[in-house]
């Protein structure tokens, strides 16, 4: 029997890691695992497989796949920084001692609370913590179930991203006390800060706290 005039079915679209890699660069914000495997046709387990080869795969290479959470993105390698600041053109990080020690406390204990925070600091978070909210760089993470409730605060993917990290497991070993912790300098050399101008440095004094700060210290 003659196979012409047949329709022939088409095989089924498996998608590849470097399926995964193009929709990753062609998508100028960070998609979930679960946006990835309805986009590529596949199953959460298969996509969570294409990105441990792709983090493999891109090893070697200028381009790191920061994971957070269920959300995925590509970015330039840390290492890399040199090259991509001479097309950017800036000067380096903004961001100044202030706000750059408050995220390192962060990054290290998240989810943390203002408290928690100005405890290891010793100064008041309130300038530091608007400043990091406002630069995508960190982000609330619920509250603590205590007496009035504090906002508790964790890094986002654009902390990874600014500081060339795949995950939260790639933060380089903390080792100290909290002394060390205060002192971390998450800097990078793309990232080198700005000395703290004199608004910030106002605003990181060891002023004694008025009762409206201690009250605020607790919300």
């Amino acid at each position: 029997m003659s196979d012409e005039g047949q329709s022939v079915a088409a095989a089924p679209w498996v998608a590849t890691v470097e399926d995964l890699e193009a929709l990753l660069f062609v998508v100028d914000r960070p998609i979930t695992r679960r946006e990835a495997a309805k986009l590529l046709e596949a199953s959460k387990s298969e996509v969570d497989r294409l990105v441990t080869a792709l983090t493999a795969g891109l090893a070697e290479r200028g381009i790191t796949l920061i994971t957070h959470g269920e959300e995925l993105q590509l970015a330039s390698g840390a290492e890399q920084a040199r090259a991509v600041l001479a097309w950017v053109g800036t000067g380096g990080s903004d961001l100044t001692a202030a706000p750059l020690e408050t995220l390192a406390v962060i990054a290290y204990r998240q989810p943390v609370t203002k408290g928690g925070i100005e405890e290891i600091r010793g100064v008041d978070a309130d300038y530091a913590l608007r400043v990091l909210l406002e630069r995508g760089l960190i982000e609330e993470a619920g509250r603590l179930e205590t007496a009035g409730r504090p906002i508790r605060y964790a890094t986002t993917l654009e902390f990874l991203r600014r500081f060339g990290l795949g995950s939260l497991a790639d933060l380089p070993a903390l080792e100290g006390d909290a002394e060390a912790l205060r002192h971390l300098d998450l800097r990078s050399e793309a990232n080198d800060s700005s000395p703290a101008s004199s608004d910030e440095a106002d605003a990181d004094t060891d002023a004694p706290s008025t009762p409206a700060q201690e009250d605020a210290a607790t919300d």
